[in-house]
């Protein structure tokens, strides 16, 4: 069962009433959250600007 799954999907999955099943994916959405590693940023990005604006324009 994947996690993208909405609670009435899941609670007709497991035969459960959606109220029941509401709480156990929340703890179990922000336990995945939590886990989760930090991102880490690192390197040079280079950005291209669209054509026809100018950063230095005011609007």
């Amino acid at each position: 069962m994947g996690l993208n799954l909405s609670n009435a999907q899941i609670s007709r999955e497991l035969d459960l009433n959606e109220a029941d099943v509401q709480p156990m994916t929340r703890q179990l959405r922000s336990g995945m959250v939590s886990k989760r590693p930090a991102v880490v940023l690192k390197g040079e990005v280079e950005c291209m600007g669209s054509p026809g604006i100018n950063a230095s324009q005011k609007p």
